[in-house]
């Protein structure tokens, strides 16, 4: 049985409150006891973490990323429009499992340092061997394959909606319920999924009992091409198909009309919003969602853009929810720092379907990282929490700890060979250039 005993630190609550000199006791993967500092006495077999000068706080959740686009950084960023039919697809066209392995590696390793310690992979192709470096990894991820059957797609990835199906069939069945793996269904583009794919998708997720995910809303044309072709915006279609439901998640979800805040608030649709992505394209009304108590995690939406540091997501966020929504108004706490936190964490967790996890509970997964306070752009505060949002960054995580166990300590990763995958990735970028 693995143990793990954390030693005199600070714990951030669910509430957003922060609490000092706590020790907590850690077994088979999950959090034992949470008490006073020197009231809980660890096993003698267990590994013993110094949380002196550390806040522990749960891991944070990628709601939304793509393994498939990792080393697509630098292309994508003041490219003219559509950079999904003119970068971004061409590029995953040309995908090998040995491309695929090393996009796994570098984002594995961009991950645990940022603090990351669950994420969901959009989908792309040959994600085996995503899904075997991510074994590795020891973090908690979500895969899917892209699923597409759009005539008119390059000849590597063009396929059947049958093929498409089948593709993640075979996902499903090599990785599901492996490690810390989980497999679900998706629609990559949904104006580049027929609608014989679709009910295809839904009814394999059903009968599975895993997630359908999905990009939604995002761009104009989208929407657009559902009103001229259905007459419906795209939720609206998908829930006349019965698609649509607590398994669901809505990828970015930014042009949304209020009848389908409705319809997302009725079927218990999880919805992921994307910051630095998003913000080229539309503000989503996330204080409305909310307000419909709906589930919203945040993602990167992959390392083409921007990278994948959770904790500038937040950021990024919070300035968007407040030039939009909360200047306007004259109200600071449209969005408060507690709200996104929990949404970088526990929403995250549940969106992904996870239960009793993305908090700091006794009897909750052991997923969570510790952050070194001891530095002069941390402290003194006056609110650590509000310093949590406004001046941490991805590299003051010191510890990432995922299932109860250390797969990063003292900003060194136990888990990958860090200097054998930056050596591979240099000598990529010879041949890339």
């Amino acid at each position: 049985m693995n143990k793990l005993f954390v030693s005199n630190t600070a714990i951030l609550l669910e509430d957003g409150k922060i609490i000092e000199h706590q020790d907590i006791l850690i077994s088979d993967g999950v959090i034992q006891s949470i008490a006073e500092h020197g009231t809980l006495h660890p096993d003698a077999d267990a590994v013993i973490l110094d949380g002196y000068g550390k806040l522990v706080m749960p891991g944070l959740a990628d709601c939304h990323m793509h393994t498939g686009q990792q080393l697509l950084k630098g292309r994508v960023l003041d490219a003219l429009p559509m950079i999904w039919t003119r970068i971004m697809l061409p590029f995953e066209s040309t995908l090998t499992p040995e491309k695929m392995k090393l996009s796994a590696e570098l984002a594995a390793l961009e991950m645990i340092r940022s603090g990351t310690t669950a994420f969901m992979d959009a989908g792309s192709y040959h994600m085996e061997a995503s899904a075997e470096v991510y074994l590795q990894s020891g973090l908690r991820g979500v895969l899917s394959a892209s699923t597409m059957d759009e005539p008119g797609l390059p000849a590597s990835i063009a396929q059947t909606a049958d093929e498409a199906i089948a593709q993640t069939d075979r996902l499903f069945d090599a990785f599901h319920g492996r490690g810390l793996l989980t497999v679900v269904y998706s629609l990559r583009s949904l104006i580049s999924c027929s609608e014989d794919l679709i009910l295809k998708a839904g009814a394999r997720a059903k009968e599975r009992r895993t997630l359908l995910q999905a990009h939604m809303n995002e761009y104009p044309n989208e929407v657009n091409f559902f009103l001229q072709k259905k007459q419906q915006r795209p939720l609206e279609y998908l829930d006349d198909l019965d698609i649509l439901g607590p398994h669901f998640v809505s990828a970015h979800s930014l042009l949304l009309s209020p009848s389908e805040e409705r319809i997302l608030e009725q079927r218990d649709v999880k919805v992921c919003h994307c910051p630095f992505s998003n913000c080229g394209k539309a503000v989503p009304d996330t204080p409305a969602l909310l307000e419909r108590n709906i589930c919203v995690g945040l993602g990167t939406d992959g390392a083409a853009h921007g990278g994948l540091s959770l904790w500038n997501e937040m950021k990024i966020f919070r300035s968007m929810m407040n030039i939009r929504f909360g200047a306007p108004l004259a109200n600071p706490t449209v969005m408060p720092a507690a709200t996104i936190l929990s949404m970088a964490t526990k929403n995250g967790y549940r969106l992904m379907g996870y239960k009793n996890a993305g908090s700091i509970k006794t009897g909750y997964k052991a997923d969570f990282i510790t952050i070194d306070l001891n530095q002069p752009h941390l402290y003194p505060t006056g609110n650590l929490t509000n310093t949590l949002l406004e001046c941490v960054t991805a590299g003051d995580v010191c510890d990432t700890v995922v299932d109860g166990k250390l797969i990063m300590k003292n900003r060194q990763i136990l888990s990958l060979d860090t200097e054998r995958i930056l050596h591979d990735a240099r000598i990529y970028q010879k041949g890339a250039v």
